[in-house]
């Protein structure tokens, strides 16, 4: 009887093992899914028209891509750890308000900072026009203005939106630096610039590495800037080769050079740092102590922190209010609370998907006795890295295929079409949201899990609770703060995405992004103000977060 009882308990054992190790595998199979089917088709495309492309257009799509990605990583570099260098070792007038408020820019997407530049800098908008009125200028003969929409004011405006991921690693990484390392440089007789760049500097280059690496990634996956700028970049040459040329193979093989250059910006991040290891004993880690800058010198250090946030948050943040604020019904017209509606359920759907498929991955890393979940976990959170476009090239594909077979399948059964119920419907944008952001939240819930002793599963399952009670009864209430914390990033990141977003809604499907990226493309900014503010204080919500966690 007593063998009989344990064949049982150890049946049931294999079966919940095998249960999990199944949701892990399957989980990171949907989310590979959209990457290897680009890969497929980069491949093995039905028309190839990569010699056509290499003569043509791909040489100024990847230049032009190259050149944003250096230009936009140095000038984030630049102000990124110089600020964040600023705002811990020195004391100067508004340093505790501007710690805080140079994490603003987060909050404005890149191409809304597009749309609210050309309208102030052009020739019709306020600055051009002062400056005829000033001067008394007739016409643009009079006088010499750079051009609006160029390759140098997208670098700018990307850049300006871009730095706080390196002022934000940069100056975690000053700040737990040991005060006594500094103290010593500088008892040694160097200065504070010279400690700063032999010491401080070096120290911190692993997190400004990691910072630059984002920065760079999140360059290249941007559309809506570079497209309003009249910028051909990898990623525009995928919406044209695939909606103009109606070559889906083409655009694959964009995507694919998109997707090797996101590998070699990880493994060179990684290769920068590969012998840098930093250990600090807990008790030397004093934050250092701050110098007190002169008048002068703090109104100065004052000034130039601001400029970032001037250009970065200020500016667009009150154009864009202030053309809502000139439009009656901005607020309350149907367009504009039609896509509002179909943001919030489209991005709460997203995160809870993502939060939930995390959270199963996790769980099934920590409780599985088979090494499958541990292998594929970090390959699974490579969405991140891949833009928007990419995923929509891998994602439309085989839902399609799978639309069409169930649609003939169901049809050839009981004589009914059912139609397109993924491509034709908000599913596909969806999955695209979670694929994109799935690292967001595996990286929040696996941090808040790792904090926890696996003994107390270990506990819970000894009282007779199974795999499936332990995670809804114990993990979950221990991590439901971080949980939250993963639904709003996730939904934040959801509202803002564009590329994906254009590229696989269906007809009629219009979101705040795609509302505001319509009425631009009109030259209406003032239809696209009202989403563009609701974008922006939703996304001050994620910096709000950020900060907080920050501290």
């Amino acid at each position: 009887m007593a063998n009989k009882l344990d064949m049982r308990i150890s049946l049931k054992n294999k079966l919940n093992w095998d249960r999990w190790a199944v949701f892990a595998l399957l989980i990171s199979t949907l989310v590979l899914l959209p990457i290897a089917t680009v890969v497929w088709l980069a491949f093995f495309p039905t028309e190839n028209i990569w010699p056509h492309l290499v003569a043509t257009s791909l040489p100024r799509y990847l230049s032009n891509s190259l050149i944003i990605m250096g230009s936009v990583a140095i000038i984030s570099s630049v102000i990124g750890t110089g600020c964040a260098w600023m705002v811990v070792t020195k004391e100067f007038p508004m340093r505790r308000t501007l710690e805080w408020v140079l994490l603003f820019p987060l909050a404005i997407p890149a191409y809304i900072g597009a749309y609210s530049f050309v309208d102030f800098w052009e020739y019709a908008g306020p600055a051009q026009t002062f400056l005829r009125e000033w001067f008394s200028w007739s016409n643009s003969t009079d006088y010499y203005f750079p051009p609006v929409r160029s390759l140098g004011a997208a670098i700018f405006v990307i850049a300006m939106s871009l730095y706080p991921y390196v002022y934000l690693l940069a100056r975690a990484a000053f700040r737990d630096q040991s005060s006594r390392t500094f103290e010593v440089s500088r008892a040694l007789g160097a200065g504070p610039w010279r400690a700063f760049w032999t010491v401080s500097l070096p120290l911190a280059r692993p997190a400004i590495a990691i910072g630059i690496a984002l920065v760079m990634m999140e360059a290249l996956n941007d559309f809506g800037a570079v497209e309003y700028f009249a910028v051909q970049t990898l990623t525009t040459g995928i919406f044209t080769v695939w909606l103009e040329a109606s070559n889906v193979g083409g655009a694959a093989q964009i995507a694919m050079i998109i997707f090797i250059v996101v590998i070699f910006l990880v493994l060179l991040e990684r290769f920068s740092r590969r012998k840098m290891r930093v250990h600090q004993r807990d008790n030397q880690s004093i934050v250092p102590v701050r110098d007190s800058l002169s008048s002068w010198h703090g109104v100065l250090v004052m000034l130039l922190c601001t400029l970032p946030v001037l250009f970065g948050f200020i500016m667009p943040f009150i154009i864009m209010l202030d053309h809502a604020l000139s439009v009656d019904d901005i607020w309350t017209n149907s367009i504009f609370l039609r896509a509002a509606w179909t943001s919030i359920w489209v991005g709460f759907l997203a995160s809870m998907l993502t939060v939930g498929a995390a959270l199963i991955l996790i769980f099934a890393i920590r409780s599985s006795r088979s090494s499958i979940p541990k292998i594929i976990a970090p390959i699974a959170t490579i969405g991140y890295a891949a833009p928007g476009a990419v995923l929509a090239l891998g994602i439309l594909l085989p839902m399609a295929y799978f639309d069409r077979n169930l649609a003939d399948l169901v049809e050839k059964i009981t004589g009914t079409d059912i139609g397109l119920l993924l491509t034709g419907s908000a599913a596909a944008v969806i999955f695209a949201y979670s694929v994109r952001f799935f690292a967001l939240a595996f990286g929040s819930i696996d941090s808040a899990m790792g904090r926890f002793s696996p003994n107390i599963g270990h506990a819970a399952r000894s009282l007779g609770l199974s795999p499936t009670q332990t995670l809804v009864r114990v993990h979950v209430p221990m991590i439901w703060s971080s949980m939250l914390i993963a639904l709003l990033l996730v939904f934040v990141d959801s509202i803002k995405e564009l590329p994906a977003t254009l590229l696989l809604r269906p007809f009629g499907f219009d979101t705040l992004s795609t509302q505001i990226y319509n009425s631009a493309s009109l030259e209406d900014i003032q239809g696209a103000s009202g989403a563009s503010i609701v974008v922006i204080l939703v996304g001050m919500i994620a910096v709000g977060v950020i900060a907080r966690a920050s501290r």
